[in-house]
């Protein structure tokens, strides 16, 4: 019995020592697509209509477009800080 707790234990403690990381690296562009966006609309000036004005069509919407390109588990961050890199804009990037 006493091994299973210890085993537990030790299981639990090594979950979390090598899942804290990770949290902690998702976390870090959480602020990814409003950065990039902000940036590109002062570098470019081509941002800033309100999807109201496109009522009545149909959108995919920005965070199935994340999934849909980045993956299931892909984030609004995610989708930032890969544009930032992609759009050949020195100005946009994620911190």
């Amino acid at each position: 019995m006493r091994k299973r707790i210890r085993l537990g234990a030790i299981m639990v403690t090594l979950a979390i020592a090598l899942g804290a990381p990770a949290l902690a690296a998702a976390a870090d562009n959480s602020n990814c697509w409003g950065t990039v966006v902000s940036q590109r609309a002062v570098a470019v000036g081509d941002i800033g209509i309100h999807s109201s004005s496109f009522a009545g069509e149909a959108r995919l919407g920005l965070r199935n477009v994340a999934r849909l390109v980045l993956g299931a588990d892909a984030t609004m961050g995610d989708l930032g800080a890969a544009l930032g890199s992609l759009d050949d804009i020195a100005a946009t990037h994620c911190p």
